[in-house]
């Protein structure tokens, strides 16, 4: 098996009904689970030089309002629509930032033809079940945003200018 194939396989295997599991609808490589005021998305990102043998991916993972998503239907949130454009170290201890899948990858995880895709998917599954989903399935209204996302200047002050414009919106 080629690394795409392995990817295609983590991500059918392993991926997918860990986030549906979880609460999250996908299409395509965006997962997001809307809540009433604000969504949650994580979209996995390839590296525009992946080859079939060897590639290498992130996942970018924020919250973003749902009044101002693009989809007029509010159904289907983009990576467009974050307020919070993160990737998946942001989310992580730092014992896990770097492990062996962590390590040669240009974006953040790295597969090759010869990665073990049982061992690969244990590091990710270790990544996503104990560290990003824990912190992302904690954030349960606007305010648990705000206070997650203040430690992240940049992001965190985008997060609090777009609900306190919002806010006055809808006065």
């Amino acid at each position: 098996m080629n690394a795409k194939e392995k990817q295609t396989e983590f991500i059918k295997g392993y991926l997918k009904p860990k986030l549906k599991e979880n609460g999250f609808r996908t299409s395509g490589n965006n997962w997001w689970k809307l809540n009433d005021d604000f969504f949650i998305l994580i979209n996995l990102q390839n590296s525009q030089w992946n080859s079939k043998d060897e590639l290498s991916f992130c996942f970018n993972i924020g919250v973003g309002l749902t009044e101002k998503m693009n989809d007029a239907k509010k159904k289907k949130p983009t990576y467009f629509d974050l307020a919070t454009q993160l990737r998946e170290n942001s989310y992580l201890s730092e014992s896990r930032i770097k492990h062996k899948y962590r390590q040669g990858g240009w974006l953040g995880y790295l597969m090759t033809d010869k990665t073990d895709l049982n061992d690969f998917t244990n590091e990710l599954l270790t990544d996503f079940e104990k560290e990003i989903l824990p912190k992302l399935n904690r954030l349960e209204s606007i305010e648990d945003c705000l206070r997650f996302y203040e430690k992240f200047d940049f992001w965190g002050n985008t997060l609090k200018k777009q609900v306190e414009k919002l806010k006055m919106e809808n006065k």
